[in-house]
Parts: structure tokens; C-alpha cells; sequence
């Protein structure tokens, strides 16, 4: 523990001792001032660096990409691979795993070795991994890296300790799954097919055991070839030829026939007693034409046909559609006897697998459940009912219904928030689904002692809000919002925002939600604020419409005074719809009439909306002068004051929403009155109208690259929000960075090119947009550092309002008392104080006006102006005030009439003991500083980033103490302590952070964060030492001791006339002793990074590798031991052979040849 004191004259300009920094005093704005008294702070700071530490926790939602489905029928856990090397293993609700290979190598096939709690996956690299599932992360055993061969397929017959790969050159290896070790038993595709045949067959598709013998091998080629070979006597048994491709191939489980999907949409099963042509041939979806020929149908890419006791077998397979029916969707066809069922999906299908009650394939499968696993989604039907219902899903696996544009994270909510939404969620549920238990239920998963109520709010493309309970790190959904049932619906093609916003005029760009007043508030891409409050009743309710003008021009706006005095304003408490049109010179005339209207019209109907969060008011920016309204970059909302705060790149505005008026409509410019620390030019009027390249889209020319490399991140590229680089080159002005070299090239973006863009309306690039690898490039070309061309200060500069705050502060360095303030920040590094006078009294704050006057007082930072936070005397984070929540459409009460609820946490209430004061935390792009109010003297100030710059900040509470966390453009995570802003922990994370992480990275209390990690993926994440140690506790077992069912008795006659499966000894075949050892340069074996706990589990295991060591080194010396009786036996049968040869040559040699 570190202990800061400093006495505060106000007058002071030296440093404290030590290495935080170098405050500076003062106001920028003037010179300073003295404070009233001196004043004495003491704050004992506990956090240090061990009290943090950066891990991953879990990842929610679907498998970007997904590639590759397998399932233990024993254990009931899936597995799910991806393009990028990722894995998730999902059990029970709870029980979800994400692992990593290190290759980024995308997933090709994962075999589970059923019941023994490991996993083999093969990727694109041509390795195998074992991956130990029997801790709660998963970590590789061992790797087997191919180097002249490409792996096409992998099969693992149940309770073997083999594993067969098929390659592309049409050769079968077999790998040794204990030592990860390659036999020498090599299938080569030369002794499979015929000598006779010239043509080469083409890769491995298919290779299974025969559930009949498992010394029979079926292996099947992509050319139309199909070979069963006998392991035993290293030749085939039989050989198909057909002229279509191969795609799949599956066993009866009595071993006598097999079924093949083929290239041109058709099934063909094979009888074993003649394999010369196909038992049968079916077109299942090929209808015979007028001229008798049959429909051209596409690929049939998998087929299992699977048995049941009680009905006809199952053929269920994917594709097979004729090429005719253009437009239809992917389909997946249960044949079950006659019946044929089709069901489409929404997405094409990856891969598909049936869910049997046996684990043995020559036992009756029964089938009671198809995994089918689509590009965006996972479903499960149901194969025990006639109409095929799907089971529900317990996994958050619908996050990116819409593409995700926003995300917040609230941690340690109000107890009673998250059964409330729940409950009221859970009336707008579709039914339709399974009554039976979601069948993938292995592992398990209990609450752990270090839980809290946590909420995710992610807002999507389609204007959706959907609220997530994400405590204990589980996922699910509670509550779905649609923001867009506030507006009519837009004819096609009428108005500009059909031009200009496309097919997302309702895409959410912010989300403010304070969950113990329960006002939630929503800033739409249409330039669009929406005000919702919670209500356990439906009601009739007309929703209030504001409409505002930003203005461009300081001649444009509209005094407080006038807004007041506004005759157009309702009567207050009145709920008409009205509209706020602030007057302007040109409002008059018809052009002005023509361009004040808004993107989107808000329905002026009463309306019945259901229990939840209920509209209330719409504010709308408007369009100015022929140019649309640019987008709002920064919005705030206390429900004590009744104040809405939003700005953006003209200005600022606050709306009052209790009385629905308009306090305040400025712009930046004139917030500072004489204040204004920078010198600026004239505009140019003609510059207004310049337009160049889109917001979000980079050119191949050099002079856009370096452009957007020149912008700050404040601007829409990074951020979302302005329109506009921060800062641009000028002959003349006040610099704040020297001119770089690159500083000519620079070109600003006007006004004239509409803001709003598809691609612009999301946290990620892709937004509504197929994705592509030209989106993917896109995305990932995030500037790391910024230009040294960012330069002096013009007129035509629009500084845009990066963060807003409404709290108890003071407003000027001469006030005594805290007051109601707005705290305003820019992307110039301006920091501007905002008193207000709110009534306090309930009925005179429903009539009389709330008064806001700038103060003048100007404090500055480097770089844009991220957050605002106030800490008090003591070190403690000071919340702003609220209104506690009532039901707006309860039941009145006479005897208790309603009254509005305050609860303030105003600085000077907490205070005795050291007076009066509080400390204001601003943080910016690059620089972090600690004020004193009311006196404005900088206490602390510490330099974050000199080569990058923040793009993420805020300040959270982590052990009962309070930091500063910072995300950085380079992918850095680093936290500050508070007030004194000493560097706790500074980690690398991201090295290559994208678009969309950028974009969606935010902080919470408790240590936590979380990011997109992918278009349909969230990753949690933790900065707190305590969450590392206790997150065993908290993520699920995979792996539960479960005894392997038996297999069923087969029959004295089945067993004598089907063979005998139980007599076939893998290990004499495939073993080093029989086969020999396989050529090193084929493949090469890699160790695996197994971490302490899996050393522990794997040791201590069935499967631990020194006890399989040992066993081995037995197994092999009494296999030495058998190959030298064998030898010696060998050499006495030569030599007893040798001498009956002798014996037979001297009785022989004196016949004649007439004799014999």
C-alpha cells in the first residue's frame, strides 16, 4: 500500500515526489485561481499489481465458420470444429469449452475417442492432435504432423487404440492413438485398386470397419471406387467400380449391405453376396421427365442409414435437390420407411450426424436424434416423433440473428432485474418445440460460490435489443427488444433515408441503460434517440416525438431562452405528440420547410404495447440545409435530473424528457463563448459542400490509405460515430502536433456525403453484408498508430462531442456548493463544465424550466476525450444519481400518491471529515488526468500511450477498490490506480486488433470485459487476479466417469454364421513387432504443451502416459519374447524340413523318370 499526500493551494506547479507524472495546475482556460482553503487529501491506495492478471473466461454464441461435428454417445458431449482452428465442446447447459489450436489451421474432421474422455482432431495442416478432455481446459497430448501427405479423412473403430487416416494421394495409414506414433502398416492405394486399372482413384472419402469383422476395412475413393480390404491377409475381398463420385458411405449394423451418396444426386446400396452392380439405385429427389429421362439432381454430400427395432430403418441425408428448383433452401430428408420427410433449413448445411442409442455399429442403432450443423446455426430434431419437431436450444447460438452493432456490460445489477426480464421474455417464446430433454446433456456444471447478477446488452442490424443474464459465465437470453415497432414501416424507395441507410435504418449504434431506475435508452443510425421505460403492465400509450437541428453554422442556433419561450411547446406532462422544429434563418423559407424532416416517421397513433420496456420518446435529428444529420457520437442519461444529453460532430443538445422540450441546441463551437482555447478560421462556405470516399470503405490509392492512417479514432472509422477527422492541416492557427510529412495529403470529408452507409451501421464491417475476404481485409486494416499529419486547429475543423456526463460537480471554481453538471467531452481533448439549476420540488420540476448556462471553465487533455468518473475524498467512485423505479402504469393509489424517489450521491454528503470537493478522472485518447473540484487543479496526470491510443476506458471497480482500465488500438490491456494513476498492468492481449473489436470492447466492475470476438461470437475475458484463481471452480467438467455400456449377446447362430468380431488383435497387425516402423520422414510426432493440472489428470488417469508407457514397454518385451520362441520354432521346423528333403532327394535320385 501506497499512501499520496499533497496540499492544494491552487497555486502550486511543481510535482509530488515520485514517478507518476507531472501534474500541471490550473484551468486551461485562464490562470489559476486559489482555493478557498487549503485542502488535505489521504488516500490509501490497496490495489497492486498482483491483483491482476489477464485470462480468457468463456466464449458464447455459435462457432464462426464451423467445419467439422462429432459426438461421444456415451459421454453426450458435441464437439464443433472451425475454419479457424477453434473447437467448442458443448455438454449440459453450463458446460461449454473453447480450445484453440495454435496453428490457426482450419478444423477438417474430430473423431472423440468414445468414453475415454479425449478428442482427436485433423486440420488443414495435415496434424493430428489429441486433445485430454479429462480437465476442465482442455490441452494437446501429442501432434502428428504429416509432411508428404494431405489428410482427407480419419476413422476410429469403438474401444481401439488405432486410428485410420485416409490422404489425398489415395493411401491409408493407421496411427497408434496412445503413442501418437505411425505403424508400419501402410494401405497403398496401388494394392487396393486392381493392377489392371490405369487410373489413379482419386483421395481417401470414406473408411469404416465392417460391423461384421472388424478385420474388414471398407475404404471408399472419391473417383466412384470402392475396395473392402482384409487387414489380415493385406489383400481386397472385393472391388466396386461406379461411374458417379463417391461422397458418403454407411453400414446396415448386421454388416451384409452398405449405402453410398453420390455426385449426381443419387443412393445406391451395395449387398455383399454381389457387389458386381448396386442391390438398388434411388433418385430421391429426381422426378422422371415427359421424355422419360430423369431430373438432373445435385450432390447427396452424407447418408446414414441407421436401424430400428420397432420400424423401418432411417435414411437421412443432405442435398440431393434437383438442379430445377432454383431458389429453394438447403434441405435435410428423413426417409423413415415410405414416408419421406424434407426439412428446410435457414442456413446450408456443414455436416449432419444421427445420435444412436449404442455405441456398437453391429448392434440395432435406434436413432433418436439428428445434429445438424448449419453455417449460422445448430439444430437437433427429434426422429421419435412423426413430425420431426426440433428440441429447443439451451446455447446462446442465435446472438448474431442480426449482426451484432453494439455491446454493454453491466456487472453486480440489482438483484430482482434479471427474474423481472426473464419473466416477461418468456411470454413472447415460440413453442412448437420438443417436449423431451435437450439431448447433448453430458458433463457437469454447478453454480459457483463467486457469482453476481450480470447482464449483456447486445444491440443488432435490424434494430433489435436483446438482454443476456451472463452470470456465472453462462449465457441466456432473457428479453428482446424491437426498436423499430416505434416507426412506421418505410415504403420502398420513398424518402432519402431509403438512399441513404439502405437496408438498416434501424441499426443500433449506443446503448444507456441505468438498471436501477430501469430507464434504457437507444441511439439508432438514423441520427435517432429513443427513450424507453419499464413497465410490468401493457398499455395504450402515443409516443412524444422531438424533432432537432444540430446546427452547422454558430448562426443557426437557437438561445435557451428562445427554446423556453417556444409557443410550439405542449403543455407539460401533456402526452400529444408534438414536434420540436428549433427556428433558423432558413426555416422560413420552402427550401427549409423541405429539409427539416427526419429519417424515419414515428408511428402518431396510439398504440398498445406489451409488458417491458415501452417507448416514450422519440428524438430525431434533422436535415439541414440539403445536407442529412450527422451521427450522434455521444449520448447521457440521469433519470434524476429528467436530462437526455446527445452531441455529435455539429454540436450538443439536451432535452428534458419529463416536460418533452428542448433545453439546449449549440454547437461545439459556441459552447465555449470566450473560452475557446484555440484560434480558428474562417469557414470557407464552398469547402461545406466537399465530399470524399465513404466512412468505412478503403480504396487501393495511396491517398485514402494515408488518409484514414491520418484520422483520429474518434472518427467513424474507428469508433462509429463522427463524421470527420478530429483534426486537420492549415496554413494558419494554434498547432497542437507539428506537421508530418504527411500533413499536405490529408483531405477533409464534408458534409455533402451522406453518413449513413450499410457497412457503417455496424460494430462490425460486415454488417448485413455476405461476408467476404475482401470485408475480412477490410476489417483487419485497423491503423495501429496515428499520423504526426493530425495539426493545427481551423474553423473548419468539426469538433465533434466524444463523451458526455450528468452528475453532482461544480461548475465553477468559486462555488461552494456541488450542483447538477454536465460534463462535456471533445475530440479536440476539451473538457467542458455545464452547470444546470434544476427544480427540485416535484411539482415545480414538471413546470417550471430547467436552466443551463456554459460556465467558461475549460480543462484540457491529448487526444479526444474518452470518460468522465468522479471519485470522492476518500478514493471511492461516486455513482450518479437516480430515480428509484416505479411502474408507470401501476394501479394509482389514493392513499399513496406517486412521488418521484431521488437518491443522490452529491460529493459533499460523504465528506465531513476532509471537507468539501470531489475528484474528477478524465481520460483521454492518449493521456489520463486526476482533477481537483471545485478548484480545477490537475493532481495527477499520466501519459498512457505515445505510439497508439486508447480506444476503450473506464473505470471499474476490482477488490473493493477502484482502477482505471484502458484498451488500446495495439491490442494492449493495461489498468491504472486511482487517484494516483501508477501503471498496475500493462499485457500485449490482442496483437492484431480488428474493426470489430474495436468497435465493441467494453470494461465492467468485478475485473471483467468482453469484445466480438467474431460476427457471432462473444469472448468474456478478466483482469482480476481473484477471477484467474477461482475460474476452475467456475467452468464445467467435461468428463464424467461413465462405465461403458455393454455390448448386447448376439445369438449362438448369429455369432457362428456372422463371424466372429472379437477375435481380430489390432495390435499384431499394426504393431511395431509385425508392421515395423513407419519412415520418419513421413511424419513427424510433436509432444504436447500440457499444463500442470492436465500433467495431474493425465498421470493420475485410465490413459496417463507413464502407466501406457510402462504397459507398452511390457507388451513389448513379451511380444520380444514370443518373436524369439517364434524364431527358434522357425529354425527347428527348417531344419526337420531340411532333413526329410535330404532323405526324400537319396530315395528318389536312383529312379528312372518312367518310374515316379
Amino acid at each position: 500500500m501506497k499512501k499520496f499526500r499533497k496540499v492544494l493551494d491552487g497555486l502550486t506547479t511543481s510535482s509530488p515526489g515520485g514517478t507518476i507524472g507531472s501534474p500541471s495546475c490550473g484551468s486551461a482556460a485562464g490562470t489559476p485561481t486559489a482555493a478557498p482553503t487549503p485542502k488535505e487529501i489521504d488516500i490509501q491506495e490497496t490495489l497492486v499489481s498482483e491483483n491482476f492478471q489477464l485470462c480468457k473466461t468463456v466464449r458464447h454464441g455459435f462457432p464462426y465458420q464451423p467445419t467439422a461435428l462429432a459426438f461421444d454417445p456415451v459421454q453426450k458431449i458435441l464437439a464443433i470444429g472451425s475454419r479457424s482452428g477453434g473447437v467448442r465442446i458443448l455438454g449440459r447447459p453450463g458446460v461449454d469449452c473453447y480450445c484453440q489450436h495454435e496453428s490457426g489451421a482450419a478444423v477438417l474432421q474430430l473423431q472423440f475417442l468414445i468414453n475415454e474422455g479425449a478428442l482427436v482432431t485433423a486440420c488443414a495442416d495435415d496434424t493430428l492432435h489429441l486433445w485430454n478432455l479429462r480437465q476442465r481446459r482442455p490441452a494437446v497430448l501429442h501432434s502428428l504432423k504429416f509432411n508428404r501427405e494431405r489428410i482427407t479423412f480419419c476413422h476410429l473403430p469403438f474401444q481401439s487404440k488405432w486410428l485410420y487416416v485416409g490422404t489425398e494421394r489415395g493411401n491409408t495409414h493407421i496411427v497408434n492413438i496412445e503413442s501418437f506414433i505411425l505403424s508400419g502398416y501402410v494401405i497403398m492405394w496401388n494394392k487396393a485398386i486392381e493392377l489392371a486399372t490405369k487410373t489413379h482413384p482419386g483421395p481417401v472419402v470414406h473408411l469404416s470397419d465392417s460391423p461384421k469383422d472388424e478385420g474388414k476395412l471398407l475404404i471408399g475413393f472419391e473417383s466412384g471406387t470402392i475396395v473392402q480390404w482384409d487387414l489380415r491377409v493385406k489383400k481386397a475381398d472385393f472391388r466396386i467400380y461406379y461411374d458417379e463420385a463417391i461422397h458418403s458411405v454407411s453400414w446396415h449394423h448386421e454388416g451384409k449391405q452398405f449405402m453410398c451418396s453420390h455426385s449426381d444426386g443419387s443412393l445406391t446400396l451395395w449387398n455383399l453376396r454381389n457387389t458386381t452392380k448396386p442391390f438398388q439405385v434411388t433418385f430421391p429427389h429426381g422426378k422422371i421427365q415427359k421424355d422419360g429421362r430423369k431430373e438432373s439432381c445435385k450432390p447427396i454430400l452424407k447418408v446414414e442409414y441407421k436401424t430400428s427395432r420397432n420400424s423401418e430403418p432411417f435414411v437421412i441425408f443432405s442435398g440431393g435437390l434437383s438442379y430445377d428448383k432454383a431458389g429453394r433452401r438447403p434441405t435435410l430428408t428423413i426417409m423413415h420407411g415410405k414416408a419421406i420427410t424434407v426439412l428446410e433449413m435457414d442456413y446450408p448445411i456443414v455436416e449432419f450426424m444421427a445420435l444412436c442409442e449404442t455405441p456398437y455399429n453391429n448392434e440395432v442403432q435406434e436413432p433418436y436424434a439428428v445434429v445438424v450443423l448449419l453455417e449460422k446455426d445448430l439444430i437437433v430434431v427429434d426422429l421419435t416423433q412423426s413430425n420431426f419437431p426440433v428440441f429447443e436450444n439451451p446455447y446462446p447460438m442465435d446472438i448474431h440473428e442480426s449482426p451484432v452493432t453494439c455491446t454493454a456490460y453491466f456487472a453486480e445489477c440489482p438483484p430482482d432485474i434479471i427474474p423481472i426480464l426473464y419473466s416477461i421474455g418468456a411470454k413472447h417464446k415460440k413453442t412448437g418445440y420438443s417436449q423431451k430433454e435437450w439431448p447433448i446433456s453430458g458433463g457437469t456444471w454447478t453454480l459457483g460460490s463467486h457469482t453476481y447478477p450480470e447482464i449483456i446488452i447486445t444491440g443488432h442490424a435490424d434494430g433489435s435489443i436483446k438482454f443476456w443474464d451472463a452470470s456465472a459465465i453462462t449465457l441466456q437470453m432473457l428479453y428482446k427488444l424491437k426498436t423499430s415497432k416505434v416507426f412506421e414501416k418505410p415504403k420502398p424507395g420513398e424518402g432519402r433515408a431509403a438512399d441513404l441507410v439502405e437496408d438498416d435504418p434501424f441499426a443500433i449504434q449506443m446503448v444507456s441503460w441505468c438498471p436501477k431506475s430501469r430507464i434504457f435508452c437507444v441511439v439508432g443510425i438514423s441520427a435517432h434517440i429513443i427513450l424507453y421505460r419499464f413497465s410490468k403492465y401493457d398499455a395504450n400509450t402515443q409516443i412524444v416525438s422531438l424533432e432537432v437541428r444540430l446546427p452547422c453554422e454558430s448562426e443557426d442556433v437557437i438561445s435557451p431562452s428562445e427554446n423556453e419561450n417556444n409557443p410550439s411547446l405542449s403543455e407539460p406532462g401533456s402526452h400529444s405528440p408534438h414536434h420540436q422544429h428549433p427556428a433558423s434563418p432558413s426555416s422560413g423559407t420552402p427550401e427549409g420547410v423541405k429539409d427539416s424532416i427526419p429519417h424515419l416517421k414515428v408511428k402518431d397513433r396510439t398504440v398498445r404495447v406489451p409488458p417491458g420496456y415501452q417507448a416514450e420518446l422519440v428524438i430525431q435529428l434533422l436535415w439541414t440545409d440539403g445536407e442529412p444529420p450527422q451521427q450522434i457520437t455521444s449520448l447521457d442519461i440521469n433519470s434524476a435530473y429528467g436530462l437526455l444529453a446527445f452531441g455529435n460532430c455539429n454540436g450538443l443538445a439536451v432535452v428534458d424528457y419529463l416536460q418533452k422540450t428542448v433545453l439546449l441546441c449549440m454547437s461545439t463551437l459556441d459552447l465555449y463563448g470566450a473560452a475557446d482555447p484555440y484560434q480558428r478560421l474562417t469557414r470557407s462556405p464552398r469547402r461545406n459542400r466537399q465530399s470524399t470516399s465513404g466512412l468505412t470503405e478503403l480504396s487501393d490509392n495511396q491517398q485514402s490509405v494515408d488518409m484514414e492512417r491520418s484520422k483520429s479514432p474518434t472518427s467513424d472509422h474507428v469508433n462509429g460515430h463522427c463524421t470527420s477527422p478530429t483534426s486537420q492541416p492549415c496554413s494558419a492557427g494554434k498547432p497542437r502536433v507539428p506537421m508530418g510529412p504527411e500533413g499536405p495529403r490529408l483531405t477533409r470529408r464534408g458534409p455533402g456525403r451522406p453518413p449513413f452507409r450499410k457497412a457503417q451501421s455496424a460494430a462490425c464491417m460486415e454488417i448485413s453484408l455476405p461476408v467476404s475476404h475482401t470485408e475480412e481485409s477490410r476489417e483487419n486494416s485497423f491503423s495501429r498508430s496515428r499520423s504526426s499529419s493530425v495539426s493545427s486547429i481551423d474553423r473548419d475543423t468539426k469538433e465533434a462531442i466524444t463523451t458526455l456526463q450528468l452528475g453532482e460537480s461544480f461548475g465553477r471554481k468559486g462555488d461552494a456548493l456541488p450542483t447538477p453538471c454536465l460534463w462535456v467531452g471533445t475530440s479536440l481533448g476539451v473538457v467542458l463544465l455545464i452547470p444546470m439549476s434544476i427544480p427540485t420540488d416535484q411539482e415545480e420540476r414538471m413546470e417550471e424550466p430547467v436552466t443551463i448556462g456554459p460556465s467558461g471553465t475549460v480543462m484540457m487533455l491529448k487526444g479526444s476525450v474518452l470518460r468522465f468518473a468522479f471519485l470522492d475524498c476518500m478514493g471511492a467512485l461516486i455513482q450518479s444519481p437516480y430515480e428509484v423505479w416505479r411502474d408507470p402504469n401501476a394501479p394509482e393509489d389514493p392513499d399513496r400518491p406517486r412521488r418521484r424517489k431521488l437518491v443522490n450521491f452529491s460529493p459533499s454528503s460523504s465528506q465531513d471529515t476532509c471537507g468539501e470537493g470531489h475528484l474528477a478522472v478524465v481520460c483521454s485518447e492518449r493521456q489520463a488526468k486526476v482533477f481537483l473540484m471545485p478548484s480545477q487543479s490537475c493532481l495527477f496526470v499520466h501519459n498512457i500511450t505515445e505510439s497508439s491510443f486508447v480506444l476503450r476506458a473506464d473505470v471499474v471497480s476490482v477488490c473493493n477498490s477502484v482502477c482505471l482500465a484502458c484498451f488500446c488500438a495495439n491490442g494492449h490491456v493495461m489498468t491504472l490506480s486511482l487517484p494516483s494513476l501508477r501503471p498496475l498492468i500493462d499485457v500485449n492481449y490482442l496483437p492484431l486488433t480488428d474493426m470489430r473489436i474495436a468497435r465493441t470492447f467494453c470494461f465492467t466492475n468485478g475485473g471483467q470485459a468482453l469484445y466480438l470476438s467474431s460476427p457471432t461470437e462473444i469472448q468474456r475475458i478478466t483482469y482480476s487476479q481473484e477471477m484467474c484463481d477461482n475460474l476452475q471452480e467456475m467452468l464445467g467438467e467435461l468428463f464424467t466417469p461413465i462405465e461403458t455400456p455393454e455390448a448386447q449377446n448376439r445369438g449362438f447362430l448369429k455369432g457362428f454364421f456372422g463371424g466372429n468380431t472379437h477375435t481380430f488383435d489390432r495390435e499384431e497387425l499394426f504393431g511395431e513387432a509385425a508392421a515395423g516402423k513407419a519412415s520418419r520422414s513421413l511424419a513427424q510426432h510433436i509432444p504436447g504443451q500440457v499444463g500442470v493440472e492436465g500433467m495431474k489428470v493425465a498421470a493420475s488417469g485410465v490413459v496417463g502416459d507413464l502407466a501406457r508407457a510402462r504397459i507398452a514397454l511390457d507388451e513389448r518385451g513379451q511380444r520380444l519374447g514370443e518373436l524369439e520362441d517364434r524364431t527358434a520354432m522357425m529354425m527347428t521346423s527348417a531344419e526337420t524340413f531340411s532333413k526329410h528333403a535330404h532323405e526324400l532327394m537319396l530315395k528318389c535320385k536312383d529312379k528312372k523318370w518312367y518310374q515316379f
